[in-house]
């Protein structure tokens, strides 16, 4: 998923500027231009988005994979940097504007690859996916990093979402898994009248809500629905997509989510539900370390959480609730004019190599290769979901991903405003068809 908040065309003016300066300088430089290390070392400037306070899990596998690297390559040197999601967003922007991406970084899926594709900042990477990780990944996750025939992008994650629940909270008040969407408003409603917070999204960075949004154009337009639009077969005018935005609001009209939700970011909101001040959390797979493996957070809460699969909404046209939001999470990048490009490549597909084999185990999440998980003891919860996975009917990649980085930005913000009701729903679609429709002309 993506952020908002970075001015679509600001966005587009910093990107063409990188472009014109393709060539013109190094990723990843000293002062003299070289990429050396006071000790004769080389170095591999890293960036990535995993913080240790708020991705433990995941800052602890990378970390330890990095020392590794080091001890077999003692005369690489990793140089990392490491910013929170919304945070790493800007940073990659700014880089890019003045072609000073880091050595190897991360980067999403399809539409957020593209201009980093054509401004030609990334580097193919099929040599080293060839000699390294051959038939490794999940089949069609490497596919979506892919751009007229060549691979830009090394996979590590594959999500899909769902609604988490405290199954404490629900048994107090005889509250069932829902099926349907009219028994979730049901649950909405009894939560409300016992003063408890149905459930918690942060909107300050628009991207949670609109795993809501995303659900509802589903359930009611069909599981192809967002990605036709993308596609140019279905508009965003679409009365499904209108219908899904209408919903949104009348779940605020609901007090569904926590207040001044549109001020929290998605760590303050996600406090609610791990603070059991909210009974539900509509999130990724990414969030499996906190309700499985982590050691930060108490087993006494762990041993509460369930999860169920969004609602099917009567009379719509998603009526297999084995239908998801998800896809591909974050992959690495290799920046195309790094001075130290070969041991770039390398360190990245030995992280991905490294991730496969230690995300499952060490983190509970699911990476994008392939896994061998029949001698390996795992939460009950971690192997349900890998289950779902075997047996979907569809994954759709969460439309901010699809889209174009100025199209999910500018999503972003109409979300944001959706939830906040600044905006009707009819202007919610109107504004996101006339982008579609100018980046086509």
């Amino acid at each position: 998923m993506l952020k908002k908040k970075a001015l679509p065309i600001m966005l587009a003016v910093l990107l063409m500027m990188s472009f014109a300066l393709a060539g013109c300088g190094s990723s990843a430089n000293n002062a003299d231009g070289s990429n050396a290390a006071s000790g004769g070392q080389t170095v591999i400037k890293f960036m990535h988005l995993w913080p240790e306070g708020s991705s433990k899990a995941q800052y602890t596998i990378v970390n330890d994979i990095i020392q590794d690297y080091e001890k077999q390559h003692p005369d690489v040197k990793i140089q990392t940097e490491i910013l929170g999601n919304d945070q790493y967003r800007e940073k990659l922007k700014v880089l890019a504007s003045s072609n000073e991406l880091p050595d190897v970084g991360m980067t999403w899926s399809d539409g957020f690859l593209k201009p980093y594709v054509e401004g030609q900042l990334f580097t193919p990477l099929d040599d080293v996916i060839d000699a390294n990780l051959k038939d490794a990944f999940i089949p069609g996750v490497k596919e979506s990093y892919a751009i007229d025939g060549k691979t830009y992008g090394m996979p590590l994650e594959l999500n899909i979402s769902y609604i988490f629940y405290n199954k404490e909270i629900f048994k107090k008040y005889n509250l069932q898994v829902p099926k349907t969407y009219t028994e979730f408003k049901n649950i909405v409603n009894t939560l409300n009248q016992n003063g408890v917070i149905p459930a918690a999204v942060g909107n300050k960075e628009g991207w949670p809500g609109s795993f809501w949004f995303m659900y509802l154009a589903d359930r009611i337009g069909g599981p192809t629905i967002l990605t036709d639009v993308i596609q140019g077969k279905r508009s965003f005018n679409d009365p499904d997509i209108l219908k899904a935005a209408t919903e949104v609001q009348n779940l605020v009209d609901m007090n569904t989510f926590e207040k001044g939700n549109s001020g929290l970011s998605n760590d303050e909101a996600k406090g609610y539900f791990m603070n059991e001040q909210a009974a539900m959390f509509l999130t990724a797979t990414w969030e499996l370390p906190n309700y499985t493996t982590s050691k930060d957070v108490p087993q006494e809460f762990k041993d509460k959480i369930g999860y169920f699969k969004f609602p099917l909404y009567e009379g719509g046209k998603g009526t297999d609730i084995n239908s998801y939001v998800g896809g591909p999470g974050v992959g690495l990048f290799v920046a195309d004019h790094s001075q130290v490009k070969e041991q770039a490549k390398d360190f990245a597909a030995f992280l991905v190599k490294e991730w496969g084999n230690k995300s499952v185990t060490d983190a509970g999440v699911i990476p994008a290769t392939k896994v061998d998980t029949a001698d390996k003891k795992l939460d009950p919860m971690y192997v349900e979901i890998l289950k779902d996975l075997n047996g979907a009917s569809n994954v759709t990649t969460y439309f901010d991903t699809q889209a174009s980085p100025n199209v999910a930005e500018l999503h972003h913000d109409l979300i944001a405003a959706l939830f906040g009701k600044q905006i009707t729903p009819q202007q919610f679609v109107d504004q996101t068809a006339a982008a579609l429709a100018e980046e086509k002309q």
